[in-house]
């Protein structure tokens, strides 16, 4: 009897267990199905095949792969992924297979716009540049700018906006090329920035707003992806500091120092307070730092320990205090450059202590064409 209750809680067993894996599989496959269809990704199994093809495609092509799926993992999941055509569109405007390749293993998501969105997208952006060469050129060297966003509308408004303020198409161009977010920022924020621009231009005095915006965003194309904020304590601060009139500020944020108003606040701030300490431990008089500033504001750009780095370098070569105030674009070159080129220039006979150093900041053409010069001397 008991043999026999044992068989039966068995099969009981096998049976109930084989009922929950028939139940498993059947919610699994529906589940697997809904998602395939009503989902922006595939279900794992179903992916397979168009994966590996797509992956075979894309090697075909060229593509990194590795770097691909390192950058945005989630495009090799999705659905309604264009490579041929994004391959045949960008073939017809002048890219080759190369370039291609490198647009999408740095930006993959390229391949999920559609044909139509391309060709509208190409169109817009061929009322700023001249030729598809250019708009080639800039897709190779930054294709995040133009895939990014596929919101049409939202580039054409802002094109007409832009337009609308007294931007020409140079200044366009030149934003279009160094700085593309510019067109993704939704209208609402571009028309914020100029509008900020505008009151600052007529606080300062000036009569021409639309000449003061042109101006400044083509001296400085990333001043419309800043924050109204940002714009307004850089100001603030200028004018403080170097006890700016109107005038002098004026000609200042449209001129050398219109890049100082991308910099955070703080570090503006931070900086300038680091440049002035180690001018000041070094002699010089809070007139001849706000000169040196004045005369070159990029300074402001290099952080406390670059900037005190490249100060000890020249001195400890015997450049003078005054010779680095009065020649600040010496500043520009890196220190391995300074050390390379002072040594080079000693080596042949030139007095760097009594002789003109601006040498030190030339193009390396330039600098290498004067250096012979002197060996042959």
């Amino acid at each position: 009897m008991a043999p026999r209750n044992l068989l039966c809680l068995r099969s009981n067993f096998l049976f109930s267990s084989r009922c929950w894996m028939i139940q498993f599989s059947t919610e699994s496959l529906f589940k697997s199905v809904s998602f395939r269809l009503y989902g922006v990704k595939y279900g794992n199994e179903d992916s397979k095949p168009l994966e590996n093809e797509l992956l075979n495609n894309l090697l075909t092509m060229g593509v990194d792969i590795d770097m691909a799926k390192k950058r945005q993992p989630g495009v090799f999941n999705r659905i309604g992924i264009n490579e041929q055509d994004l391959k045949m569109f960008l073939l017809s405007k002048g890219a080759s297979k190369e370039v291609i390749a490198s647009i999408i293993s740095r930006y993959p998501r390229a391949i999920t716009r559609t044909p139509e969105n391309l060709s509208k997208r190409w169109d817009l952006w061929r009322r700023i540049m001249a030729s598809d060469l250019e708009i080639v050129n800039i897709l190779e060297r930054s294709p995040e700018s133009f895939f990014r966003s596929n919101n049409n509308l939202n580039l054409e408004n802002n094109i007409k906006f832009l337009y609308s303020v007294g931007l020409t198409r140079k200044c366009l161009c030149r934003l279009l090329t160094n700085a593309p977010r510019t067109f993704s920022n939704s209208l609402h924020l571009n028309k914020q920035m100029v509008e900020c621009l505008q009151e600052v231009c007529l606080s300062l005095g000036h009569s021409d707003p639309i000449d003061f915006v042109r101006k400044i965003i083509f001296k400085n194309p990333f001043i419309l992806i800043q924050s109204t904020k940002r714009i307004k304590a850089n100001v603030k601060f200028l004018q403080s500091t170097f006890n700016l009139n109107n005038e002098e500020l004026l000609g200042l944020i449209c001129g050398p120092g219109a890049e100082i108003l991308d910099l955070s606040n703080d570090y503006a701030k931070r900086n300038y307070t680091n440049i002035k300490e180690k001018l000041f431990s070094l002699g010089c008089t809070e007139e001849e730092v706000r000169k040196f500033v004045l005369s070159y504001p990029d300074v402001i750009f290099l952080g406390g320990k670059k900037f005190n780095d490249k100060i000890d370098c020249l001195i400890e070569e015997k450049i003078s205090i005054l010779q680095i105030i009065e020649t600040p674009r010496i500043l520009d070159s890196s220190i391995s450059t300074l050390k390379s080129r002072i040594k080079e220039l000693v080596n042949a006979g030139y007095n760097l202590s009594t002789s003109n150093i601006t040498l030190l900041s030339w193009s390396q053409k330039r600098y290498k064409a004067k250096l012979k010069k002197l060996n042959i001397d």
